[in-house]
């Protein structure tokens, strides 16, 4: 489905597309941190589009022949700064509290890390596991959606879901976690099998 619009690209350089997409992360976070419902909104579509720079960038650099190990580490590094400072901004937002977003960035760091550190072992790249970045930034937006829906319709669930006063966002967060340690560990006994 990328490779149409890849081939538009193509002379475009990949790095300019994955500096792009931390850009527009950054003003995803800067929407997430504000207290408007509109916000939210707003947030979600610049998620949306940040992943998508990120799911073509790599697309448009192997169709034009320009990929790198530079241009592979460079992907690699703003994708963590674009995961911290999203997360980060929701962790420290009204809608989560603050311990909730730690445990959660500290899932999706630890998920990444292993997926990296098997190729610096000389491995491929660990892409298993039941919480990848594409399937994170997918939950990320439908719910962020959902919480708009939720806080423009005036909904209790707005604010509370279920016994606990937390917001869905901030369940969403506490998936984060336990997704991210479960899928950290799933890569890590993967690795570890792989190795001698």
């Amino acid at each position: 489905m990328l490779t149409p619009l890849a081939m538009r690209l193509k002379n475009v350089n990949p790095n300019y597309i994955s500096i792009a997409s931390l850009i527009l992360a950054l003003i995803a976070a800067c929407l997430y941190f504000l207290e408007w419902s509109l916000s939210l909104l707003l947030a979600a579509i610049f998620v949306g589009l940040s992943g998508f720079l990120d799911a073509i960038d790599g697309k448009v650099a192997r169709i034009s022949s320009k990929a790198s190990k530079r241009g592979d580490f460079l992907d690699h590094v703003i994708d963590r700064y674009a995961d911290a400072i999203v997360l980060g901004a929701i962790a420290v937002s009204w809608r989560c509290q603050p311990a909730i977003g730690l445990f959660a960035v500290i899932g999706v760091m630890l998920a990444s890390y292993m997926g990296t550190q098997a190729q610096a072992l000389g491995l491929a790249r660990e892409y298993r596991g039941i919480l990848g970045r594409a399937d994170r930034i997918a939950v990320l937006v439908v719910i962020s959606l959902i919480q708009y829906f939720l806080e423009v319709t005036g909904s209790d669930y707005a604010t509370e879901i279920y016994i606990v006063e937390m917001t869905l966002i901030a369940w969403m967060m506490v998936y984060f976690g336990l997704a991210g340690n479960i899928t950290a560990l799933q890569r890590a006994y993967t690795i570890w099998k792989s190795t001698t």
